[in-house]
């Protein structure tokens, strides 16, 4: 028997409750990894609402992200094995435990100069910026990016990840006490988006030219001072919907600003075989390794401590990343 979080019903933080539950054994192709360290994501919090698109039958276990050691292997497992350190950012729904089933096509080894608690943190939220960085829109060295939430746990990956390129980063924020963290991670600007006008603010750093580039993980609030900071046929990235789900797009506005590009992405969509996942995790570790990309943990949490670090992560009082010490 291990402890786990369960919710019976979508809504509030006081749905989520922690039993001791049974885990079973692996199957042929599954590993039991015991987890030392589990990922907060706004999307658990989504999921716990009931307004992710992709929500599990209930009773349910939120989380995506976790890291941890294997202690058992299914039969047909020949690249994994007892002991070794992994990682996982998980399709289906099931972090919140000490102990996990799960396939071995999920998880990646965590290499010696990472740590679980680092690996967990990272392991959604680094693999996000990989794809959106390297694979979605290809930044280059000289570019303009803007990025929505920089203050977070995937933006300041983000504009760690854009710094290192040799792209000029403008981060955005809700709150004025996060804009140095913005700048101290990568950030060559700052913009409070409850008091500034985004738009105006990226013509003058930009001598009205605006970005090549937005990441959004905001949605709604931020779309139309995103559409009207891109240059001509700059890229809208779409990857999460904090302030609600986007409105259907119109093709005319997309035009009329610029003849933009619109994505809405998705990690599943960037990780279809064994070898994408495995090269986002080697690009992802590889960079935390030497030192380029410096995960923010400021947060850690009991898992009896769960529904607080829910109400934290939607009041807006975390910065960077959180994880669970299960």
């Amino acid at each position: 028997m291990v402890k786990a979080i369960k919710f019976y019903d979508f809504g509030g933080p006081e749905v989520l409750k922690i039993e001791e539950t049974e885990i079973g054994s692996p199957g042929d192709d599954d590993v039991l990894i015991r987890q030392t360290a589990i990922g907060l994501n706004f999307l658990d919090i989504m999921v716990r609402l009931g307004k992710y698109p992709l929500l599990p039958e209930l009773p349910a276990t939120p989380g995506a992200e976790a890291a941890g050691v294997i202690e058992a292997v299914g039969k047909n497992v020949s690249n994994f094995k007892v002991g070794e350190r992994v990682a996982y950012a998980a399709t289906i729904p099931g972090a919140y435990t000490e102990a996990r089933v799960i396939n071995c096509d999920q998880i990646v080894k965590i290499p010696d100069g990472v740590s679980d608690e680092v690996a967990a943190a990272t392991a959604l939220k680094g693999m996000t910026a990989e794809y959106l960085v390297q694979r979605c829109y290809k930044a280059s060295k000289g570019d303009f990016a803007l990025v929505h939430a920089a203050a977070g746990g995937v933006g300041q990956i983000l504009c760690q990840w854009l710094n290192y390129i040799g792209v000029t980063v403008i981060g955005t924020t809700s709150s004025e006490n996060k804009k140095d963290i913005i700048l101290s991670n990568g950030g060559q600007y700052a913009i409070n988006s409850s008091t500034e006008d985004i738009a105006d603010c990226i013509k003058k750093v930009t001598d009205g030219s605006g970005v090549d580039v937005v990441y959004d993980s905001v949605g709604p609030a931020v779309w139309l001072a995103s559409i009207s900071s891109l240059k001509p046929r700059g890229y809208y990235v779409n990857f999460g919907n904090s302030s609600g789900p986007l409105e259907p797009i119109d093709s005319v506005q997309l035009n009329t600003g610029g003849s933009l590009f619109f994505t809405k992405t998705s990690m599943r969509f960037y990780q279809l075989d064994r070898k994408e996942l495995e090269n986002s995790a080697e690009s992802l570790f590889g960079l935390i390794e030497k030192g380029i990309l410096n995960p923010n943990i400021s947060q850690k949490y009991s898992l009896s401590d769960v529904a607080k670090a829910h109400k934290d992560i939607a009041d807006k009082k975390t910065i960077g990343s959180s994880i669970l010490i299960p």
